[in-house]
């Protein structure tokens, strides 16, 4: 424990550039505390005492903010930071070196049984609000954008962005999604559906006459 910990120290320090001491970290920061607790709240679930991983996971809720259900997998020097409103679900798996802000859902679409939440490569970034919904995997050293909603896989060395998220960069590569010989006019299909409309209108109000 005491390894992880010091772990997780360094981990903060190495990417917030607000962090200024080991003990501040330790004892202030809600993600290095929610990352802590989830360790014995793990325990706790594997050795089929749910009662009490529930306590210690609940507890942390209420201190941080931060819900992680306490059958969640994380991996090592995993930085919450911010935390407020982050969300992991029971099935998820995260990996080594990952980083997450506040108001991300790591979780389920309702529709999946066993397996229902993401698995989470080394090195990802997800950004502030995003959620990253069903059992499919984001690969290794991707970066989900803030605010995407990510419901299909991410390949390694992504980046995912959007409402309803899509590959934008894959290898340093932009990945164009958008066919640009081929752009509908909007304003002329707004123009041909009021005039159908229209159409309807008066047809109508001929036959009442």
């Amino acid at each position: 424990m005491l390894k992880y910990l010091r772990e997780d120290i360094q981990a903060v320090r190495d990417r917030d550039p607000a962090a200024r001491h080991a003990i501040e970290i330790m004892l202030l920061y809600p993600g290095v505390l929610a990352v802590r607790a989830h360790r014995r709240a793990n325990w706790f679930w594997r050795h089929n005492m749910p009662f009490f991983a529930r306590a210690i996971s609940q507890r942390v809720v209420r201190k941080t903010g931060i819900e992680i259900h306490p059958g969640a997998t994380l991996g090592r020097r995993l930085f919450i930071d911010h935390g407020c409103g982050v969300v992991i679900g029971e099935t998820c798996e995260i990996g080594d070196d990952v980083t997450i802000y506040q108001g991300v859902t790591l979780g389920g679409t309702g529709k999946d049984v066993g397996k229902r939440h993401p698995t989470i490569g080394n090195g990802v970034l997800i950004g502030a609000g995003a959620k990253v919904l069903g059992p499919f995997k984001v690969g290794d050293n991707s970066k989900i954008a803030a605010g995407a909603i990510v419901m299909r896989e991410v390949p390694p060395n992504s980046t995912a962005a959007g409402g309803l998220a899509h590959v934008v960069k894959q290898d340093g590569n932009r990945v164009d999604h958008h066919d640009h010989t081929n752009v509908p006019d909007v304003i002329a299909q707004e123009i041909c559906q009021l005039r159908r409309r229209v159409a309807q209108l008066e047809a109508a109000l001929a036959a009442k006459e």
